[in-house]
């Protein structure tokens, strides 16, 4: 990134404040990146988590195999997934509030008995598919905040606050060579005009 910049005070004083400010939110980016870090490996692990239990409930209903042959699946389907945001390390997520299932009626004395229980297995099953999914989305927005906080952390540590750093420099070098050279040349000039005064004076004797 170039900086664009004058050899003047006015110049060296906006760098100034422009350094001052990257220096100051560079602590608080870091934490944030390291804050986002811890909370996109949650969400990974809860989200695998709620895979793993998954998989464990439909393994532990594997007895069960003959008898859902009979089980009319479009009893049950999921109407609405009701969310709410959740804000985490400063990004907005979505959080899971409710599931809401369209239960067909059946007549209880003509179906056998377990399908009441076959009714509450899939609801439990469709909530850890669901609410798996929903932290996947979490991990994905918190790891797309974390990759945008990365950047300007290295935006701000490895290209502006070095940038900043050395355009100061090259003013102050400016600005003190041109006060040397000024001092310099006012010498030469008082010198010149003393040995001016000097002679005229030699000259009228």
């Amino acid at each position: 990134m170039a900086i664009k910049y004058q050899f003047n005070k006015t110049s060296l004083n906006d760098l100034n404040k422009q350094l001052k400010v990257r220096k100051n939110a560079l602590p608080t980016l870091k934490n944030k990146e390291s804050a986002l870090r811890l909370e996109v490996k949650r969400a990974k692990t809860k989200s695998e988590d709620l895979l793993t239990q998954l998989d464990a409930s439909i393994k532990s209903y594997e007895y069960l195999a003959a008898l859902w042959n009979e089980f009319e699946s479009s009893l049950i389907s999921v109407r609405d997934v009701v969310l709410v945001t959740e804000k985490v390390a400063g990004v907005k997520t979505p959080g899971l509030k409710e599931v809401i299932y369209d239960v067909r009626p059946f007549d209880l004395f003509r179906k056998p008995l377990w399908y009441t229980s076959g009714v509450q297995i899939l609801q439990n099953l469709a909530q850890l598919g669901i609410e798996s999914e929903i932290y996947k989305e979490k991990m994905r927005l918190l790891d797309f905040s974390r990759k945008k906080t990365t950047q300007k952390v290295n935006l701000y540590e490895k290209v502006q606050i070095p940038g900043y750093e050395e355009a100061i420099r090259k003013i102050k070098r400016y600005m003190e060579d041109e006060e040397n050279l000024s001092k310099a040349s006012s010498k030469i000039v008082k010198t010149r005009h003393a040995q001016e005064e000097e002679e005229e004076a030699q000259n009228n004797d």
